[in-house]
């Protein structure tokens, strides 16, 4: 997930909009880009329609103890919006068929809901009767309930709760059964990763699923405009690899302490990757608005994200 050598700290400069004439970083990715919210920091934007380019895909988080009423209002308020929406469907904190199938049906029944990201979970035991991402979709419940696009989780840099040991054995062997599950479906899949900080280690990563037969197109995870050592606290808390090491770097100098970190360098490099080889799989950008999601959305419109749809609509 290099053509582009990410080792200089993001800079003021790099933080500026794009101007006319320059290349803009999104615009590289046929996909665009998507941002994840929860009820709670959605609730805090007055309007989505202007801040976000009209048909923007909003990814739900479903956090432990967040009720399902709260998850569906605020997918049926975006949805009525006008934006694409993606509620998380986290296996472990689903009890049985039963509960999956209430919760789909509210979705839909209330916000229309045809989209998904089938994940695990951030809890280490599950609820009931799924433990993995894999126990949900093979209960073929999505299918049956019409939805058109499945998303998966990705872990460019492992993921310690599925490899213990640091490697990354089991989960790329959950991505060949998810890309054999696409093969054998109707499902529309992608792969939505978390979070990283530098380019070549995402270039590798999305180069040795490729040599493993693993197609799916992939939407990176990218962190917001954020205060240093908030996303420092995030990534330590998400179990961000090596990547980490460049926010440590520009821990070291104090002057860049008060300046939000963007991933303007991070983008740019991924962006020349793709420009040099359009097949290389990722698609999308998925920004994580650790920041706050008003910031990533403006950071996102200067670097060719698209104008929020209320501008649109008043031109």
């Amino acid at each position: 997930m290099a053509l582009l050598n990410f080792r200089r700290p993001a800079t003021a400069e790099a933080a500026r909009p794009v101007s006319q004439g320059a290349a803009a970083p999104l615009a590289a990715f046929p996909g665009g880009f998507s941002i994840e919210v929860m009820p709670r920091t959605a609730a805090k934007v007055d309007d989505f329609r202007a801040i976000l380019p009209a048909g923007t895909r909003v990814y739900i988080a479903h956090i432990e103890g967040t009720p399902i009423e709260e998850m569906v209002a605020t997918a049926a308020r975006l949805a009525q919006d006008g934006f694409r929406v993606m509620p998380h469907f986290p296996a472990r904190l689903i009890e049985d068929r039963a509960m999956l199938g209430d919760w789909i049906a509210r979705y839909q029944g209330e916000a229309d809901v045809r989209e998904a990201l089938v994940l695990a979970g951030g809890v280490t035991e599950p609820r009931g009767a799924f433990e993995s991402s894999m126990a949900l979709l093979e209960t073929g419940a999505f299918d049956a309930a019409g939805f058109t696009r499945l998303h998966v989780a990705g872990h460019p840099e492992g993921n310690r709760d599925i490899d213990p040991d640091g490697g990354e054995a089991a989960v790329m062997e959950a991505l060949s059964w998810k890309q054999a599950f696409s093969d054998r479906t109707d499902a529309r899949m992608a792969i939505a990763t978390q979070f990283a900080f530098e380019a070549d280690p995402i270039i590798a990563w999305a180069e040795r699923l490729q040599n493993a037969g693993i197609g799916l197109p992939i939407h990176i995870g990218v962190a917001g405009p954020a205060k240093l050592q908030t996303l420092i606290k995030f990534a330590i808390a998400c179990g961000v690899g090596p990547s980490l090491r460049v926010l440590q770097r520009r821990a070291m100098d104090v002057t860049k302490l008060v300046t939000p970190f963007t991933p303007t360098d991070l983008v740019a490099a991924l962006a020349a990757r793709k420009a040099a080889d359009p097949a290389f799989a990722i698609d999308t950008v998925h920004l994580f608005p650790l920041g706050g999601i008003g910031a990533s959305a403006d950071w996102a419109a200067e670097q060719g994200g698209g104008a929020p749809a209320a501008k649109e609509a008043a031109q």
